[in-house]
């Protein structure tokens, strides 16, 4: 199970540096579709993994609430970590317009998975 944590990470990472995006669009969706995860807990665990000083704060407050995993959350960062530089190597050998078609695409079938899924 801390493999597929890590892996959740490291996606995370590298569309974080491939298209600047990771925890919201990414661990969230992720933790909650396949881990059963609650919202509160997939958005409390997604902002540890940010930590520090990202999100400090507002992990704090889903911590005293009861609602951040600490172990993921470490699990998932260092995946992030190794992610975003996988991603932002790749991201910095394709042209402006095919990163942005992908990042656009990437945003669309989420956002049509969003809106049609029941």
């Amino acid at each position: 199970m801390i493999i597929l944590y890590i892996l959740i990470g490291i996606l995370a990472g590298v569309f974080g540096g491939f298209l600047g995006l990771g925890g919201g669009v990414i661990i969230i969706p992720a933790l909650i579709y396949f881990f059963k995860f609650s919202q509160h807990q997939a958005q409390g665990t997604a902002i540890a993994t940010l930590l520090p000083p990202i999100g400090l704060l507002a992990a704090f407050k889903y911590y005293k609430s009861g609602n951040v995993n600490i172990p993921i959350a470490i699990f998932i960062a260092l995946g992030f970590f190794i992610g975003g530089y996988i991603g932002a190597s790749l991201a910095n050998k394709i042209p402006e317009e095919k990163l942005r078609f992908c990042f656009a695409l990437l945003l669309l079938a989420l956002s049509l998975h969003l809106l049609f899924k029941k």
